[in-house]
């Protein structure tokens, strides 16, 4: 079992590698995590994610009240979404929110990315829908993503970004980056002509084996997606 001092440190690499990677510019995106007593470790707002340091993390309860912050320092101003995910799934232990460039672009356009044409990203997140717009640190952003959260663990958020879940750190930072792979490679098959679907049989085998993989969190199953509204493709 990871020490406060060894998750705090995670956290803080995977928010200078969100900068690394371009998925975040500025001030922007956020991250938290569940510890074991219930409070929640979460970025500061008004600081980019390149200088994030331990010290600079805030420690709030489940209803956003600070515990712990460096003077000045308070939580994200996202932390609603945050703290709706935690209310919505016991199984969330962490949340990460960016804006990686090319499923932004998806999120931007309005499209969600639910063509089942890649083994990985069958298994891993399945479709990604795009949630309703909400004006960012209001109470319309919870609101928006609760529909979705009871089958997905990763979220395209309109005009705005993409949301992550996972039973970790780790785990929602890696469910992030399989979604911007994923939306590239989407791009470029649209690009050249279209994705060629894996044929439905195979897509049901492939999300069957999740359990063999020991992948947790959610799953929509072969779930396809028209303005923002789940199709039956049965």
């Amino acid at each position: 079992m990871a020490t406060i001092q060894e998750t705090k440190d995670l956290l803080c690499d995977i928010c200078h590698k969100m900068w690394q990677l371009g998925w975040v510019a500025a001030n922007d995106g956020n991250v938290s995590v569940l510890l074991d007593d219930g409070t929640i470790l979460a970025t500061p707002t008004g600081i980019s994610k390149s200088f994030i340091t331990p010290d600079s993390l805030v420690r709030i309860d489940k209803d956003g009240n600070i515990l712990e912050a460096k003077e000045g320092f308070r939580p994200s101003s996202e932390i609603k979404m945050h703290l709706c995910c935690y209310r919505e799934r016991d199984d969330v232990r962490a949340v990460l929110h960016a804006h990686p460039p090319t499923a932004t672009g998806y999120a931007v356009a309005n499209i969600a990315i639910d063509n089942y044409c890649m083994i990985e990203s069958v298994i891993a997140i399945g479709s990604v829908p795009v949630t309703p717009y909400g004006t960012p640190s209001t109470e319309e952003v919870p609101d928006a993503i609760t529909p979705y959260l009871q089958k997905h663990d990763v979220m395209l958020l309109q005009n705005h970004g993409a949301l992550a879940v996972g039973a970790d750190l780790l785990t929602a930072y890696y469910r992030m980056e399989t979604l911007e792979l994923y939306a590239k490679i989407t791009l470029t098959a649209h690009l050249l002509g279209g994705a060629q679907e894996i044929p439905r049989p195979q897509i049901d085998r492939l999300c069957s084996m999740r359990k063999q993989y020991k992948v947790t969190g959610k799953h929509p199953g072969y779930q396809k997606y028209n303005g923002g509204k789940p199709v039956d493709k049965s």
